[in-house]
């Protein structure tokens, strides 16, 4: 069985999950949605086995239980400071990118299949970002598979992986892939993740 490699921008997902939760479970939802992260890497993999995992996020330090929980599912951590003046996240799509291409290049046997879970598609015609560099896996033989949030996914990323591979709209695990809680705890809890509709790429 072909193996899994995950690459998974973590920033991207959880921002466009609060567009979605506040759609879902009401304008408040937005402050309160959490990602199930056991239920988001079981998605991404579809009970294949995963032969890498890497997230990128930001490094505010009241959210290191956030990571600790990743790692403790096997996932590899890498955390950047948020900009001091703009106090925004500082070259995380490049780190993921990088390693992406690294994977490609290094990786000894038969390409596997490349997960990507995101919805930044953008510096595709300028040779960089996300689309570009699982363009550039593909042709090196990888499959590829795109797990993003419909409603903010980058329309050429989305139509691109439709095409070779596979596009996962995250909209039809929302219930599974997240849940709400606020500082007295759960509001709503995370259904069982259902794979019976997850097609993989061919």
């Amino acid at each position: 069985m072909d193996k899994v490699f995950v690459f998974w921008d973590n920033s991207n997902i959880f921002i466009n999950a609060k567009l979605v939760a506040s759609e879902r479970d009401g304008a408040d939802a937005r402050y309160t949605v959490r990602i199930q992260f056991d239920n988001l890497l079981r998605l991404a993999a579809a009970d294949r086995p995963v032969e890498f995992a890497l997230a990128v996020g930001s490094v505010p330090p009241e959210l290191r239980h956030v990571w600790n929980r990743l790692e403790s599912l096997g996932v590899t951590v890498k955390l950047l400071e948020r900009g001091s003046i703009s106090d925004r996240e500082q070259a995380l799509d490049e780190a993921l990118q990088v390693q992406m291409l690294r994977t490609a290049l290094d990786f000894n046997g038969d390409p596997g299949i490349a997960v990507l879970l995101t919805g930044d598609g953008k510096g595709f015609f300028d040779g960089v970002g996300f689309h570009a560099d699982l363009e550039r896996m593909h042709r090196k033989g990888w499959r590829v598979e795109v797990l993003a949030w419909e409603r903010t996914c980058n329309r050429r990323l989305k139509e691109w992986a439709a095409q070779v591979g596979q596009f996962v709209p995250l909209e039809n695990y929302y219930e599974a892939i997240s849940f709400t809680e606020d500082e007295s705890g759960a509001l709503r809890r995370s259904r069982p993740l259902n794979l019976s509709g997850r097609l993989a790429a061919s």
